[in-house]
């Protein structure tokens, strides 16, 4: 018997940048939960102007990489900031869409985690997966195999079963509180599903069409999403950043979320470059099973039933399958329907 092949670099960068992306979104949905729960003395910090601080940062970390990327020539990243920003408004205005989308988007996560425990939003936002789907196929016009329909249908069940009313202890005051509560978080959280699937297939649909590195093209959809970004942080906060700065509030715990922010989005595409898109689908059930573990055991705001048990269970069963249904799909499998 030949022995069996070493793993190659390659290969270890996969399962290496699937470890980071897991570590990333369990820590991102972990922190931003306690950063906005969190009874501290003073005010709290806003949430308009963590979304502005994550995009000032992620541009900043991408034009440091095409830096890199072009043996840290000062000449040569002028040369590209020039000819492939400045000098292609168009291909900038392009992304203004998906830009302003990811923006709104990343304020309701704000929101979301700010009436929801992080078990419950980690569950609930893998409705991520069926918006993603279905705008693929009006959008890009993908045709979906037998295991991933299948997985739809047991990820809304799975869903459906994590956000079925349970009876919450407290005075009648105290449950329709929790109740109102409850509804405004899967409301953002709804609605950050539907915003992520279609910004996340326009800008899959727009890196297809063209040549540009990702750097150069998260720097544009950065740039667009810095000014939707300002916008909505003077229109919703503006009296409190004309009192006492956008930065009030801030902490150590704030910039702690305000990197894993920034950076999530360079984690997912060095996944994508390292890996691909079926190992990157694995990412989900790691992240929720952490969130859910680590919520029960330390952030004590997490007492899950037995329902919301058996609809984690399904969503990372469907998560698994529509994965699945992915390779299958590569594989040539006549499934698609």
């Amino acid at each position: 018997m030949s022995p069996s092949p070493a793993v190659t670099p390659p290969t270890k960068l996969k399962y290496i940048s699937l470890g980071v992306l897991v570590l990333q979104n369990t820590s991102l949905v972990l922190t931003m939960r306690y950063s906005r729960t969190l009874k501290e003395d003073g005010p709290r910090y806003l949430a308009s102007s963590a979304v502005v601080s994550a995009e000032m940062l992620k541009i900043v970390a991408c034009i440091f990489l095409i830096f890199r990327d072009h043996t840290f020539s000062w000449r040569a990243l002028n040369h590209v900031l020039r000819e492939e920003i400045v000098n292609k408004p168009k291909e900038t205005l392009k992304l203004a869409i998906p830009s302003g989308i990811y923006t709104f988007q990343n304020n309701l996560l704000y929101v979301a985690l700010s009436n929801l425990d992080a078990a419950t939003y980690q569950v609930t936002y893998q409705l991520k997966i069926l918006t993603t789907a279905l705008f693929s196929m009006s959008m890009l016009g993908k045709r979906l195999g037998i295991y991933q329909w299948l997985s739809l249908l047991v990820l809304m069940a799975g869903i459906a079963l994590v956000q079925w009313p349970a009876e919450a202890p407290g005075t009648p005051e105290q449950t329709e509180a929790s109740s109102s509560s409850q509804l405004v978080g899967v409301l953002a959280v709804l609605a950050a599903c539907c915003s992520s699937g279609f910004a996340g297939v326009y800008f899959e649909k727009i890196l297809k069409e063209t040549t540009q590195s990702v750097w150069v093209r998260n720097i544009q959809l950065g740039l667009s999403g810095l000014i939707f970004g300002l916008v909505v942080m003077f229109v919703h906060d503006g009296e409190a950043v004309r009192e006492s700065s956008m930065f009030r509030g801030y902490n150590r715990l704030t910039w702690t979320v305000v990197l894993l922010q920034a950076f999530g989005g360079l984690v997912i595409a060095t996944v994508i470059k390292y890996a691909d898109n079926i190992l990157k689908s694995f990412a989900a059930p790691f992240s929720i099973i952490l969130s859910c573990i680590i919520s029960y055991l330390w952030l004590a705001d997490f007492d899950p039933t037995s329902l919301f048990f058996l609809g984690t269970v399904l969503v990372i069963a469907a998560t698994v399958l529509y994965g699945y249904g992915e390779r299958a799909k590569a594989a040539g499998s006549p499934q698609s329907v």
